[in-house]
């Protein structure tokens, strides 16, 4: 690694640290004040602690990454940056859920009946979402992009062969590349395929016009990210789209949120 190698992630690294420790402060400090002040009731107040300390947890968990880069290999645990990145999307749900769930504005959200058909759908596809932020950070933990750059086939195929080299099997869905990389692609197209049914089903349903604009931003920007995906996979991963791709996972993630919100107050 040259001088200069060094400084970029030495800089970027740094970067995330300190941005980490004022984003505890921004949240911890009126917290304290709102709690001392009286301001919050008492649910939502070990509620937003609960928050606080799994922000804690997470500092934790990125030194706990960290240091698997510091003996024997120059790069993290791609376990570990797994955790680390899905610990980060569950705080950044937990904080939009608790945001829209305290009273305020956000009352104006129209009740119109749903059903719990569509609730449990919702729920399925944050499911389904999350599982692929896990997927995804394999993959890039690993590096299995810049491996199999074709779409949609893969070493001239749909389903290569390859997947299952490793023993014991269940070594393959972690260790090996290629087997990781078709997992993030299959559910891919889980996603998509789950999504377009379940907006076209609240279409068509009348009683479930709360969901309808919700469910179709979600449908719009998983259909953007699969693109984006395969548009970063066969450009071999350049940093600019490897950074919009996991960008864009986190607006997807925000928008699933959003849909569950509006899909959960509609059966209330």
């Amino acid at each position: 690694m040259s001088l200069d190698a060094f400084k970029f992630i030495f800089w970027w690294e740094w970067a995330h640290r300190f941005l980490a420790r004022m984003v505890g402060f921004a949240f911890a400090i009126p917290l304290v004040y709102f709690i001392l002040r009286r301001r919050l009731p008492a649910a939502v107040s070990w509620k937003f602690a609960g928050l606080l300390a799994l922000g804690g947890i997470q500092g934790a968990i990125g030194w706990y990454m960290v240091s698997s880069g510091l003996v024997d290999r120059i790069d993290v645990s791609h376990y570990r940056l797994a955790l680390h990145l899905t610990v980060a999307f569950l705080i950044f749900a937990l904080l939009l859920w608790s945001a829209w769930t305290l009273p305020g504005p956000i009352d104006a959200v129209s009740r119109l009946p749903s059903t719990m058909r569509h609730r449990r759908a919702a729920q399925a596809l944050l499911a389904l979402i999350f599982l692929q932020i896990v997927l995804g950070a394999f993959v890039a933990g690993m590096k299995a992009g810049l491996a199999h750059n074709t779409w949609p086939l893969m070493d001239g195929r749909f389903i290569p062969s390859g997947l299952w080299v490793m023993s014991p099997w269940y070594l393959n869905l972690f260790e090996n590349v290629m087997t990781v990389q078709f997992n993030h692609r299959m559910v891919a197209y889980v996603i998509v395929a789950a999504v377009l049914w379940h907006a076209t089903s609240i279409i068509r349903d009348d009683g479930a016009h709360a969901a309808r604009s919700s469910a179709l931003m979600l449908a719009g920007g998983i259909v953007a990210q699969a693109l984006l995906g395969i548009w970063t996979l066969l450009a071999h991963v350049p940093l600019g789209l490897g950074l919009a791709h996991q960008g864009l996972a986190a607006i997807v993630t925000g928008l699933a949120v959003w849909h569950l919100f509006v899909v959960s107050r509609a059966d209330a």
